[in-house]
């Protein structure tokens, strides 16, 4: 029995990764792009991803939905944002946070850069996390919402600070065309290189340090955890209390207590280490009503 349920784990966090790996391809198929240097501006490219993913990305297939957000805001004539944030809901209302989880390829970028080896990991928590995780909705509110509003065709969040766009657009498409771009970009590419160069090291580290403070679309996101299809339930019948879901939590989430936690982004970990199987993620719940386990 507990070689199965070894597997079952086992298979889990191999089908997470799959996805996450997948979904980045996809949302990046334009290949010959880094190869290139030519940003691809088909049709699809009209059509907002789920996850954070540069539009200036020479591989990107698809639209940044905050950069998309920014430029609905920030256009001269201002248009309300219905199809971005009609987006937005969709994918929150269905899957909540599980879109940082399993569709962003930043996210999994983050994840692999902490899986390297580095004396002083901090996996879970450290002093000041849990106000340091606030900032990521005054970085919504400010640089994505209020500022693009106010200066006209500055998309501020992509100009000053995100480091998905650097990594994925910004060295690719100075490397490729080389001194002439990079002097045209100036003294903000290498603001932005410091930023991507912090979070890197960050990322070392805490376990995705962007997701956990700065990430705007995840701030979003986490909002819809608690409507979301997609969820995290507890088997009260089956839990014993013993806490080592919320010590395993990579986010810092406690899934006893909030399984509805705008930190969770559904990654499963809790599910892997409880010892009784209480913990169910999907697109049902289980809880405990008068003494019977029900499906909803």
């Amino acid at each position: 029995m507990t070689g199965e349920i070894t597997i079952k784990k086992g298979l889990r966090a191999r089908i997470r990764f799959s996805i996450q790996l997948a979904a980045s391809l996809i949302q990046n198929a334009n290949f010959k792009g880094f190869f290139t240097g030519k940003i691809y501006r088909g049709s699809i490219k009209n059509v907002c991803v789920p996850g954070l993913n540069c539009y200036s990305c020479p591989g990107a297939v698809g639209a940044c939905p905050i950069g998309s957000l920014q430029n609905f805001l920030g256009s001269k004539t201002f248009k309300f944002p219905y199809y971005v944030l009609g987006l937005l809901l969709f994918f929150g209302a269905l899957l909540g946070r599980a879109v940082c989880g399993f569709l962003c390829p930043f996210g999994f970028i983050q994840e692999l850069i902490h899986k390297i080896p580095f004396p002083k990991k901090k996996v879970c928590t450290f002093k000041g996390d849990k106000q340091l995780r606030y900032l990521k909705y005054l970085i919504l509110a400010v640089f994505v919402i209020i500022l693009p509003i106010m200066i006209k065709m500055t998309p501020a969040f992509c100009k000053y600070i995100c480091p998905a766009g650097t990594l994925e657009g910004g060295i690719p498409l100075v490397v490729l065309h080389g001194k002439k771009l990079a002097m045209q970009v100036g003294s903000l590419f290498d603001w932005k290189l410091a930023v991507l160069t912090v979070t890197v090291v960050l990322c070392l580290i805490i376990y995705r340090p962007f997701c956990r403070y700065i990430c705007p679309l995840g701030a979003i996101y986490g909002l819809t955890n608690k409507v979301s299809l997609y969820r995290l339930s507890i088997d009260s019948s089956k839990c014993v209390g013993c806490g080592s879901c919320t010590k395993a939590c990579p986010m810092a989430a406690d899934p006893l207590r909030k399984p509805d936690s705008p930190e969770c982004i559904r990654c499963g970990v809790c599910a892997d280490v409880c010892p009784e199987e209480a913990i169910h993620i999907g697109f049902r719940t289980v809880k405990k009503e008068n003494g019977t386990v029900t499906d909803k």
